[in-house]
C-alpha cells in the first residue's frame, strides 16, 4: 500500500481563512457575466448547451467526420486488443468493453485459458444487462476484493459503480462465486453514490471515507472524515474513525491485510502534495514523522520514501525524487538509518516502483525512454554498477530507446515457486510500447543468478521474460519514423518532444501538425501507441503546396508531436516544481517554444499548427489561444480549467490550490491572473479557431469553466468559436467506446479541417 505523509495541521478558527492564516483582504473578483451558466443542471443553462452542440455538430457532423468515428470506433470495439488482468487467487480478472457490450463485462479466467488466442471468460457481471434491469447508466469503475481466509479462495468484492462516470461512486458487495450482489436484506453492503473510498477491514468491517448520508465534505469536496461500518450498520450512525479539518483537502483510511504485517492506515491529505501519513497503534493514531512532502510507501518489514525537495535528515540531505528505506518497525521507534535505493541526475528520474516476492522493481525515465532497474533488498551492492544503490542492483534488457515500458508484479504474496499457473510471487508484467509500436504484454521472473547460494553471495538478478499477448496495427505503422528534439525555453531550458511523422517528411512548413501536452501535477507524458492518433491524424491526407516555391501540391498526411514541459514529471519532483504556482508561466513557454522550434525547423507554420490538451491540458492550450494566438492555426480544449478566479469554487478545484495557487489571496491572484485564459481574452485580437469540449456530469473540474469560456468568446464576436457538452462520461468525457469515439472524432475532425484546408 502506498501512502505519503506530512506535519498534521489544525482545525480552521473564526477569523481564519482557508489557508489556516490570519485574516485577510480577499482578492477582487472581476465582472463576471457569465455566472449563471455555472448551474450545471438548470433548465436555462442546458438549453444554451443544447443550441450550442446542434450549432457544433453541424459544423463537424458531415459525411467525412461520420468514417472518421466509425474508424476509430473500430479500433476502440476491436477485439484483436490485449485483454488487460489482474490476478486474485488463482483466477485473472479483466473488464472488457466493445460494440456488443458498450457498458462493459467484468469477467475472469485461467492463467491457461488466457495463453491461448481465444480465451474461455467466465463472465462474473454484465454491466450492460444491470443498467437495463436497475434503469441506471452504471459504469464500472473497479473491485477491491476482500482478503480470504487461508486456504479459500477469493470470493467477496466491492465494486464501484459510478451513475454517470462521474467520481462519485456507489459501493456493492458482490459474489464472485454466486455471480450476484448481496442485497442489504441479506446482510450485503450497499453504500449511497458519492465521492469517498472504501477499504476492507475484515469480513464483516469496512473502513469508509464518503461524503454520503450527510456526513461532512471538505472545501474540496470530497470527504472529511472516515468511519469504521459493521454489516446492517447506517453509514450516518456508523463511529467516527478520522477527521481531517475542512480547509484540508481529503481523508483517507485503509487497511494492509498482507499476512504478517497487518496494518491500518490513515491519511490527512492536507493539498495535492502534502500530507499526513498515520499508522493505528493501541487505538490511536500514531504520524510517521516525515516531512509533508515526502511520499511514503509501506511494504512488508520496508517503509520507503521519496521526497518532492530536498530532505535534510540527520546531517545528511536527500536528492529531491531520491528513493530511500528504512526498516518500518524500527522507524517508528525512532531509528533513522536510511538506506539509498535510487538518486536521480540531470537526465534520469524515478517514475514508480513495484514490489515482487524478493525484489524491487524501479521504473525509470532517461530523456523520456524507459529504464527498469530491479534492486534485491538481501543483497548488499558493491557500488560496482554505478548507481549508488545500497542494495545490488541489475537493468532489465527490456526497454529499447523512445519506448515506454512498465513492470510490475503479478502477485507478490504468491509464495509457491513453482505454481501450476506461472504465477509466482517473483514474477512480473512488462507492458511495452512506442509511437508507432502497438502494445504488447510479457511475463516474467526474477532470480538471483546463484539461487543455489546464500543471498549474499549472488552476483546479481537475471530475468526470463516472453510475450504473452500483442496488439494489432491499426496503421501502416512502418510508414512513419519517431524522432525526439529538444526546444530552448525563454530562459534556456531545454525541452524535450517526440515528433511522429512520415518517413522523408518534406520540411516546408506545410505540414498539418498536432501538438499536444500537459504540463502539470507531476504527469509526465511518454510514448504510446495510440490506433486513433495514427488513423485520425497520421494517415489522413490533403493536398497542398509547399507554400511558395512552384512545387506542384502533393498529399501529405499529418504529423503528431507530444511536448515534455515543465510541471509535468519527465524529470522528477524538481520539473514540476518548476512550473508551480507564480512560476507556471514556465510550462507555457516551454510549449511555446516548442511550436516555435517546429517552425523554425520546417515542420509546419502557424497556419497548420494546431495544439490539444485536456483538463490541466484544457489550461494549457487555453493559455496558447489567449497568450500566443500568432503560433496557431486551432485550438482543441478539452474539460479545461479557464476562469482561475473562480476555479477553487467550483467542483474539486479547491484541492489544486498547491499547483496554481489562491486567487482569493490579493497576492496570489496577481500572478495567477496572468495565466487565466477567461480574464485574458482582449478585443481586436486574431484567436486561432477554437473548439471547447466538456462533459455535463464531469464531477472534477466541472462544465462550467468551458461554457463561460465559449459564451464570453462568442459574445465578442469572435469567429470560428465552438462548444461541445457531451451529458455523460465525467471527466473523461465518455462513458463507453462509442461516445469516446465521438468525442475524439469531433476533436481531430476539427483540427484537420482548420489545419489542412
Amino acid at each position: 500500500m502506498t501512502t505519503t505523509a506530512a506535519d498534521s495541521a489544525s482545525s480552521p478558527v473564526p477569523g481564519q481563512d482557508t489557508s489556516g492564516t490570519a485574516s485577510r483582504v480577499t482578492a477582487p473578483e472581476p465582472v463576471d457575466e457569465n455566472v449563471w451558466l455555472e448551474e450545471i443542471y438548470g433548465e436555462e443553462q442546458l438549453a444554451w448547451v443544447k443550441e450550442q452542440n446542434s450549432r457544433t455538430e453541424d459544423l463537424l457532423e458531415d459525411a467525412e467526420y461520420a468514417g472518421l468515428e466509425a474508424s476509430i470506433l473500430e479500433v476502440l470495439d476491436s477485439t484483436d486488443r490485449i485483454a488487460m488482468v489482474g490476478k486474485r487467487g488463482d483466477w485473472y480478472y479483466n473488464f472488457w468493453k466493445d460494440r456488443q457490450n458498450p457498458k462493459g463485462l467484468w469477467r475472469r479466467t485461467t492463467w491457461e485459458s488466457y495463453c491461448t488466442d481465444s480465451p474461455e471468460w467466465d463472465v462474473l457481471l454484465d454491466v450492460d444487462a444491470l443498467s437495463a434491469a436497475e434503469g441506471e447508466e452504471w459504469v464500472f469503475h473497479g473491485a477491491t476484493f476482500l482478503r480470504p481466509a487461508a486456504g479459500e479462495p477469493y470470493r467477496h468484492a466491492l465494486l464501484a459503480l459510478s451513475p454517470d462516470g462521474g467520481d462519485a461512486n456507489r459501493y456493492r458487495e458482490f459474489d464472485v462465486e454466486a455471480r450476484r450482489f448481496v442485497v442489504p436484506a441479506q446482510g450485503g453492503f450497499d453504500l449511497p453514490t458519492a465521492k469517498g473510498h472504501v477499504s476492507w477491514l475484515d469480513a464483516d468491517t469496512l473502513l469508509v471515507a464518503s461524503t454520503a448520508d450527510g456526513l461532512p465534505k471538505t472545501a474540496s469536496s470530497y470527504a472529511r472524515t472516515a468511519v469504521t461500518l459493521k454489516r446492517g450498520q447506517a453509514l450516518a450512525s456508523a463511529p467516527l474513525l478520522f477527521e481531517v479539518p475542512e480547509n484540508h483537502m481529503m481523508a483517507a483510511v485503509a487497511h494492509d491485510s498482507t499476512p504478517g504485517f497487518e496494518r491500518t492506515f490513515a491519511v490527512d491529505y492536507i493539498d495535492f502534495f502534502n500530507r499526513t501519513n498515520f499508522v493505528l497503534r493501541d487505538d490511536s493514531w500514531l504520524a510517521i514523522d516525515v516531512p509533508a512532502d515526502v511520499n511514503v510507501s509501506a511494504h512488508r518489514e520496508w517503509l520507503l520514501f521519496r521526497p518532492q525537495q530536498d530532505w535534510a535528515l540527520d546531517g545528511t540531505t536527500y536528492a529531491a525524487g531520491s528513493l530511500l528505506a528504512a526498516n518500518f518497525e524500527d522507524y517508528l521507534a525512532g531509528n533513522r538509518a536510511i538506506k539509498v535505493l535510487f538518486t536521480p541526475d540531470a537526465a534520469t528520474s524515478l517514475q514508480s516502483w513495484s514490489w515482487t516476492r524478493n525484489f524491487l522493481l524501479l521504473n525509470l525515465l532517461k530523456d523520456v525512454s524507459s529504464e527498469i532497474r530491479v534492486l534485491d533488498p538481501a543483497t548488499p551492492s558493491d557500488g560496482t554498477d554505478g548507481s549508488g544503490s545500497a542494495w545490488k542492483g541489475t537493468v532489465l534488457d527490456a526497454c529499447p530507446p523512445l519506448h515506454d515500458v512498465n513492470a510490475y508484479a503479478v502477485d507478490d504474496e504468491d509464495e509457491d515457486e513453482e505454481p501450476a499457473d506461472g504465477g509466482a510471487g517473483d514474477d512480473f508484467w512488462l507492458i511495452a510500447t512506442g509511437f508507432t509500436t502497438p502494445t504488447t504484454l510479457m511475463r516474467g521472473t526474477l532470480e538471483r543468478d546463484s539461487l543455489k547460494q546464500d543471498a549474499a553471495a549472488a552476483s546479481g538478478v537475471v530475468s526470463r521474460h516472453a510475450v504473452v499477448k500483442a496488439s494489432p496495427s491499426f496503421f501502416t505503422d512502418s510508414d512513419y519514423e519517431v524522432e525526439q528534439h529538444f526546444a530552448v525555453s525563454d530562459d534556456g531550458t531545454r525541452v524535450p518532444y517526440f515528433q511522429i511523422a512520415p518517413r522523408g517528411l518534406a520540411l516546408d512548413g506545410q505540414n498539418p501538425t498536432q501538438l499536444s501536452g500537459y504540463g502539470g501535477f507531476e504527469v509526465s507524458r511518454t510514448p504510446a501507441y495510440s490506433g486513433t492518433v495514427g488513423r485520425a491524424w497520421l494517415e489522413r491526407r490533403t493536398t497542398l503546396s509547399d507554400g511558395g516555391d512552384g512545387k506542384a501540391p502533393h498529399s501529405r498526411g499529418g504529423v503528431y508531436v507530444v511536448a515534455n514541459i515543465r510541471g509535468g514529471g519527465e524529470y522528477g519532483p524538481a520539473w514540476h516544481r518548476a512550473a508551480l504556482k507564480e512560476n507556471r508561466h514556465k510550462a507555457y513557454e516551454d510549449f511555446a517554444a516548442v511550436a516555435r522550434d517546429l517552425i523554425s525547423r520546417g515542420v509546419t507554420s502557424p497556419r497548420r499548427l494546431g495544439c490539444v490538451g485536456g483538463s490541466n491540458g484544457g489550461l494549457l492550450v487555453g493559455n496558447m489561444l489567449t497568450r500566443y494566438p500568432e503560433l496557431f492555426r486551432a485550438v482543441s480544449c478539452g474539460v479545461p480549467l479557464l476562469d482561475m478566479r473562480r476555479y477553487t469554487r467550483l467542483s474539486a478545484g479547491h484541492s489544486w490550490i498547491a499547483e496554481y495557487g489562491d486567487p482569493d489571496v490579493p497576492e496570489e491572484w496577481e500572478y495567477i491572473r496572468t495565466f487565466s485564459p477567461y480574464h485574458l481574452l482582449k478585443d481586436a485580437v486574431e484567436y486561432p479557431e477554437t473548439f471547447i469540449w466538456t462533459a455535463t456530469s464531469d464531477d472534477r473540474v466541472g462544465p462550467v469553466q468551458a461554457r463561460k469560456m465559449a459564451a464570453r468568446m462568442l459574445a465578442m464576436g469572435i469567429p470560428n468559436v465552438w462548444f461541445h457538452e457531451a451529458l455523460e462520461g465525467g471527466h473523461a468525457g465518455a462513458s463507453d467506446n462509442r461516445q469516446a469515439a465521438a468525442l475524439q472524432a469531433r476533436s481531430q475532425h476539427f483540427l484537420w479541417k482548420a489545419l489542412a484546408g
